[in-house]
């Protein structure tokens, strides 16, 4: 019997996942994985919400500021570097805790990606050309008539899925949606799911006092000097968008924290619709330990 065990913490964003992964790896006495896609990135710790030094310091953390923005980790190459990762945690370590809100790198470490083509580094080549010249607005509609199902699905604001979707399309005649077979691999360890989920008023004003706080501790200046890179893939991100916005003269000082509010909302609505289909999720309030350790424990007996 398999005694590896990989707890996998999810929820939207200003739920409090990074506390509750710190009280539950202490209490298992395991490092934490993240599967976040944004944190991974160095030069990025206050819009991307990355743990403090103080978190970092009070258990041993993985995929955290680990990457260079320049750099683009797909969910496909993520699953290889985390799953060599696992191996070696595993060797020393009963658990591990994964934590993070990034659904698709959520997929790719426990249950694998479909094998779809590798990219044509011509046409992919071409699709960024027309990302810089047209937008991604205008791959979007594209990407519509080729395949309305993933279109109604993607996050259309996410220029790395639109093109990695539209790229396919155009590779092999067919539909996106409809080469991904969702044929689950298996894992070397156990897997336990755990969501955080709260009432939305109370998720809603968490998020808008984290973006007060993150524009206190600086975040206009940290993306004033991320602002020459704002073309990767990496600052396609709320809380970096509505300030280049800004820095353009396209909206005001007010307008675009309050932007970042709102596209915050939005974005944790977009993440609770996509962890809600997965039925091996057990959802429980954000300091529901005691719940959240019982039925962890009755999953792996």
């Amino acid at each position: 019997m398999n005694t590896k065990r990989l707890l996998v913490i999810v929820g939207p964003t200003g739920s409090g996942k990074t506390d509750l992964s710190i009280r539950l790896a202490r209490h298992y006495g395991a490092p934490i994985l993240s599967t976040d896609s944004r944190q991974v990135y160095r030069g990025m710790p206050i819009g991307t919400a990355q743990p403090d030094s103080d978190q970092l310091q009070a258990v041993e953390h993985h995929f955290i500021a680990s990457h260079d923005i320049k750099d683009y980790l797909s969910c496909g190459e993520y699953a290889v570097q985390a799953l060599s990762c696992l191996d070696r945690l595993f060797a020393d370590h009963d658990w591990v805790v994964a934590v993070g809100g990034s659904g698709l790198y959520v997929k790719a470490l426990c249950e694998g990606l479909d094998d779809l083509p590798a990219a044509d580094p011509a046409l992919r080549a071409e699709l960024t050309r027309r990302l810089e010249a047209e937008g991604v607005d205008a791959l979007a509609a594209e990407l519509r008539r080729l395949d309305p199902q993933y279109y109604e699905e993607v996050d259309r604001r996410n220029p790395a899925r639109v093109v990695r979707a539209l790229e396919v399309c155009l590779q092999t005649g067919r539909p996106y949606s409809e080469q991904r077979s969702g044929t689950r691999r298996l894992r070397p360890f156990g897997i336990v799911k755990i969501g955080i989920d709260l009432p939305r008023e109370e998720l809603y004003a968490r998020i808008d006092r984290r973006v007060d706080q993150m524009v206190a501790d600086g975040l206009e200046a940290e993306a004033r000097a991320l602002y020459p890179y704002r073309m990767l893939n990496a600052l396609q991100t709320v809380g970096y968008r509505e300030f280049f916005d800004y820095f353009e003269g396209r909206t005001s000082y007010v307008e675009a924290v309050e932007l970042i509010k709102r596209n915050s909302r939005r974005y944790a609505k977009r993440q609770l619709t996509w962890f809600r289909r997965d039925k091996e999720i057990r959802w429980f309030g954000p300091t529901e330990d005691a719940a959240m350790i019982a039925y962890i424990e009755a999953s792996t007996r």
